[in-house]
């Protein structure tokens, strides 16, 4: 087979004729004007009858954020199996979109078929488990070697004051909980949970809060309102650490252009939620609620639903891992997490409910009295 001489570079038109993904090139005025030869067998029409056309005649998309997202030149999105319907047929697809570097208003969509979905580590519609893959939970909790910062940390150890020494070990014991976080993700794909045990709701709570204060950054203040009387809840501590960490910086970011920044974290008993397992088995109480709230904007309304899946981010230059990462962590803990936006006080409330560890049922006992 001829080809090429050694050394030439591939022609990038080529290129994409060559790629095994569907590749539609969409005009400012959202009608197509490109395609490879993938995208005509996936739309199951020649180039000639879709160059021109509007790509709502072509194709059209369920979720009303994916249609949204084509009407903004620069936006740029993965929406992991999105209902596509392609002449009148409804398809599965994933669908990537991204703005043409130099060409303001032109943007490239991909299609293809879902991929890796079992080496993401759940099925495709999500259940009970969200997909996570390690190499990009690990490119999202660690920025550097973490042998290195703890290294660092302990040789600043000998020669601060007390007042300082503080910080240190704080620096330390993150850099530990982190390195087995990690140990634990990749020891079985992360098929096994970590392990549970009692714990006091506050002290996690307030250590995550040190490690977000400790990071500076624009001053800031948590709003604490906790209530003492919660009994121990069933977690694993150190999960839960990152949970609350991973919130409260989301919080501090979405309020971030507030002319006076407001975090709150409040814990409270609330009754009447349950955890419904499978058959045969009892709905589990979950009467233990950690609320983070914040005065930023809100989620805009078209990513609400979509908020917890990987690659999904409200942020500019977000990896749309933190919240996903979050909703795993919670789930293996037999927990619950939701959001809501109350408008009348402009503050969006992330809200954390766990079951309470079986070795407290005297203090849930007074819980529910008071």
């Amino acid at each position: 087979m001829s080809g090429p001489a050694n050394g030439t570079r591939p022609d990038p038109q080529r290129l994409i004729a060559s790629f095994p993904l569907a590749v539609i090139l969409v005009a400012p005025d959202l009608t197509v004007s490109g395609v490879n030869p993938a995208a005509e067998q996936l739309l199951g029409q020649g180039t000639r009858r879709l160059l021109g056309r509007k790509l709502a005649e072509v194709l059209a998309f369920s979720e009303s954020h994916v249609a949204a997202r084509l009407g903004e030149g620069d936006a740029q999105l993965f929406a992991r199996d999105s209902l596509v319907h392609i002449a009148g047929q409804p398809r599965r697809l994933d669908v990537m979109l991204a703005p043409v570097t130099g060409h303001p208003g032109w943007q490239m969509l991909t299609l293809h078929e879902p991929l890796g979905v079992e080496a993401l580590g759940g099925d495709r519609h999500g259940g009970e488990q969200t997909p996570l893959r390690a190499p990009e939970v690990l490119a999202h909790e660690i920025k550097n070697p973490l042998a290195g910062i703890r290294g660092a940390a302990q040789l600043l150890a000998r020669g601060v004051g007390p007042e300082q020494r503080g910080l240190t070990d704080l620096i330390t014991a993150e850099v530990d909980r982190v390195t087995k976080l990690i140990d634990q993700m990749q020891s079985l794909s992360r098929k096994g949970a970590a392990p549970r045990s009692p714990f006091n709701v506050h002290e996690g709570l307030r250590r995550a809060v040190a490690v977000l204060e400790a990071g500076g950054g624009r001053a800031f203040r948590v709003e604490e309102e906790f209530d003492p009387s919660l009994p121990l809840v069933s977690c694993s501590p150190d999960a839960l650490v990152q949970i609350v960490l991973n919130l409260l910086s989301n919080a501090r970011d979405a309020a971030q252009d507030a002319a006076e920044r407001r975090i709150l974290l409040r814990t409270r008993f609330a009754s009447g939620i349950r955890l419904h397992r499978d058959q045969g088995q009892a709905p589990l109480p979950l009467p233990i609620e950690i609320r983070i709230s914040d005065n930023g904007p809100g989620v805009a309304a078209e990513l609400g639903d979509h908020i917890f899946e990987p690659f999904v981010s409200a942020k500019p230059n977000g990896q749309g891992l933190g919240l996903a990462l979050v909703q795993k962590l919670v789930r293996e803990m037999d927990g619950r997490i939701s959001f809501d936006r109350d408008e009348a006080a402009g503050l969006t409330h992330f809200r954390l409910h766990l079951p309470v560890a079986a070795a407290a049922p005297a203090a849930l006992s007074s819980a529910q009295a008071a």
